[in-house]
């Protein structure tokens, strides 16, 4: 019986290097091959070749042609229209205008320049011009109603305060893809540490497995403790097998934030990361109690909701003014300087008494008041209404801010003290598999409770991964929950 279990563990033992080579990509714990990929480089990787980031700076390049577009309305525009009939070899008119007409976006007033020509025999009376044509100088002044701000002027600056908008969802879509990037390079780091553990420890087993086979074949252990060892390090490996799968879907998952330049179109191509590149340790910083008052006050100044909160708070202002002014009578003075043209070839005469004189000018008034201001009203109270809306989601978003920063301060102190204890643990583990060994050694322990005692350890080394990599996540989302992120803090 002795043999035939003896025979069992020599066959398993023959094949299980082969099974480890057949399913296993062949990392080793040694790293000094391997390439570290800093998180502050991923970050950079990020910010430079990421589509959604690259998105996100087209948002401000949109509103900048938003407040193009609202320029267009002070634009310089020509016009020029001809009219001509003739009918029983009469020509009863022949008119023709053009001219130029100027805004003044400061005072919103518009200048005009004009050209009249008119002939016919039926042209009416006041349409009359000279025969080479009469020229008219004029602008256009609101006294009332668009003096102080018009619909040019509110869509302008609207435009202008949406840059600062698209600023803020510009920077709410990059922290977003910051922090969903850190926590996955976090969870690959903790995939490598799992797969390390593991990996020694099915080594740690293979190797006690051929040490206690050795001693049975000489008769100094027992046969069955072969078989045990055999089983030991069976579970072992499926656990490796396992994590490797783990490690090779979290290399998956962090390629998809890796994007680099193509050369050739210039637009971004993915980039996968090769096993021999593993993440960076961690170590947790001390962080000063300061910390926590600084960034909340950097999330008031900079949280990408407070500015966009505060931004359509100002754009309502602006909105609530051009309302009120809707109130006023539309009052407009229009004046104009008028002359004749002078004869092709000859200059213009200053002196003549149909030259651009205060006497030759064209003046009128106009006055539109709507009697009971039912639409203008509503829609001033409806900007009011809105403005206290805002305003109370200002407050609730900022109270919700703050909860939520005070909040991932918490977990990430008792993260901070957990990892402290844990690191304790880890320590006194070590320290009675040890022991064990040793009694073991001496005869006075069994190979189950040394095989108990460390997988207990690689468990617990796999708590206190675990741990860390809650830690760098808390952090992350302090980041984020604050409306910053951690590439604020690259040198």
């Amino acid at each position: 019986m002795r043999t035939f279990v003896m025979g069992i563990g020599l066959l398993l033992l023959g094949r299980l290097p082969l099974m480890a080579s057949a399913q296993l990509s062949g990392q080793s714990v040694d790293s000094t091959n391997s390439t570290v990929f800093w998180v502050a480089d991923f970050y950079r990787a990020i910010l430079d070749y990421h589509p959604l980031v690259k998105q996100a700076s087209l948002l401000n390049s949109e509103a900048q042609q938003e407040v193009l577009q609202a320029r267009g309305a002070f634009d310089p525009k020509l016009f020029s229209a001809y009219d001509r009939k003739e009918f029983g070899n009469s020509l009863y008119y022949d008119k023709w205008q053009s001219g130029v007409s100027i805004p003044i976006r400061p005072a919103g007033i518009d200048l005009k320049m004009t050209y009249d020509r008119n002939r016919g025999e039926y042209v009416n009376p006041e349409d009359r011009v000279p025969e080479t044509g009469l020229a008219t100088l004029g602008i256009r002044v609101p006294i009332g109603q668009g003096l102080l701000i018009d619909a040019r002027r509110n869509a302008l600056r609207q435009a202008q305060l949406a840059v600062t908008l698209a600023d803020a969802d510009r920077l709410k879509l990059i922290n977003k893809t910051l922090y969903e990037a850190t926590k996955t390079y976090w969870e690959w780091y903790l995939a490598h540490q799992q797969f390390q553990l593991l990996q020694a420890g099915y080594q740690l087993a293979q190797t006690r497995f051929r040490a206690v086979q050795q001693r049975a074949l000489l008769g100094d252990a027992a046969a069955i403790d072969t078989t045990e060892a055999l089983i030991t390090t069976q579970d072992r490996l499926v656990q490796l097998q396992q994590a490797e799968v783990n490690l090779n879907n979290a290399r998956l998952r962090l390629s998809v934030f890796l994007w680099n330049s193509d050369e050739v179109s210039g637009q971004p191509k993915p980039v996968e990361i090769p096993p021999s590149v593993v993440p960076q340790s961690i170590l947790v910083d001390h962080i000063p109690d300061d910390f926590l008052h600084n960034l909340l006050g950097r999330a008031i100044a900079q949280h990408p909701e407070l500015l966009k909160l505060t931004t359509k708070g100002r754009q309502l202002a602006l909105e609530e003014r051009f309302q009120r002014s809707l109130l006023q009578p539309q009052l407009a003075l229009n004046a104009s300087l008028l002359s004749r043209t002078p004869q092709p070839g000859l200059g213009y005469d200053w002196t003549s008494y149909y030259s651009f004189r205060t006497d030759n000018h064209k003046i009128g008034v106009d006055l539109t008041f709507p009697l009971f201001l039912r639409k203008e009203r509503g829609k001033l109270r409806q900007v009011q209404l809105k403005t206290q809306q805002l305003k109370l989601a200002q407050k609730q978003t900022l109270r919700d801010i703050e909860n939520e920063v005070q909040t991932s301060w918490n977990e990430l102190n008792a993260l901070k003290s957990q990892i402290s204890i844990q690191q304790q643990t880890v320590l006194n583990q070590r320290t009675l598999l040890q022991a064990e060994q040793q009694k073991f050694e001496l005869g006075e322990s069994s190979l189950f409770l040394v095989n108990s005692r460390e997988s207990k350890l690689i468990e617990l080394e796999i708590k206190l991964a675990e741990l860390r990599t809650k830690h760098q996540k808390a952090v992350a989302s302090l980041w984020y929950l604050a409306g910053t992120n951690p590439e604020t803090q690259l040198p």
